[in-house]
């Protein structure tokens, strides 16, 4: 088992939010939070050290992280806002830990065992992978998974070529499915005014008949 303080959280909201026209998805606000917030209650106090990958709104973002960390640049590609590969990489290089687990900041309701049930998947199969993702049964989640940051180096190489696509890059390495098909709505990530809305009040629902 990987113990706390071998490993970092990473909450990527590096992104333009583009279908959400231009806005900041993790400042939103969710169920009287900001997306960001609700992340973070799933990651701390389970983790050596929590950052959020953030390309803009540092300020606001740093009171919910131990640092705020920009997508990296570096030979060849420019840093800020270059999808979530890039955010991963900026992860990797900044952990100060041997793993990295990263979770999207538009999923505002991840199981709340989301960090133990990936530390408890990656060493499925008697062994330890070097990469675990989130699998609900149905789809795999590739942005919310546990990494080893010795990867770095190798990502680099990747993203200088010119490669985006996580799931690509993934199938270069020893990776395994973490099923949670047990809760396949928890992954729901918002990318629309329309999604957030509607999940909104399904978990406001929710909770109300569990108050009952």
């Amino acid at each position: 088992m990987i113990p706390t303080q071998e490993l970092t959280g990473m909450i990527l909201a590096g992104g333009e939010g583009r279908r959400m026209g231009g806005r900041d998805k993790g400042l939103e606000p969710f169920a009287g939070l900001p997306l960001v917030a609700h992340v973070v209650k799933r990651l701390e106090g389970q983790v050596a050290e929590l950052l959020v990958n953030a390309n803009r709104n540092a300020d606001a973002y740093q009171f919910f992280a131990d640092r705020v960390i920009a997508d990296l640049a570096m030979d060849g590609v420019e840093g800020g806002f270059k999808g979530p590969l890039m955010g991963i990489y900026s992860g990797l290089r900044a952990a100060k830990t041997p793993w990295l687990l990263v979770a999207p900041c538009d999923s505002p309701a991840l199981p709340d065992d989301l960090v133990a049930r990936m530390v408890a998947g990656i060493a499925s199969d008697n062994g330890e992978h070097d990469i675990a993702v989130a699998f609900d049964g149905e789809r795999l989640h590739p942005v919310v998974a546990l990494l080893r940051t010795s990867l770095a180096d190798d990502l680099a190489a990747t993203l200088a070529q010119g490669e985006r696509k996580i799931d690509r890059w993934y199938a270069r390495h020893d990776w395994c499915k973490v099923d949670m098909s047990d809760c396949p709505e928890a992954f729901a990530n918002l990318n629309t005014e329309e999604e957030k809305l509607s999940l909104e009040k399904l978990l406001m629902g929710s909770s109300s008949q569990e108050v009952k």
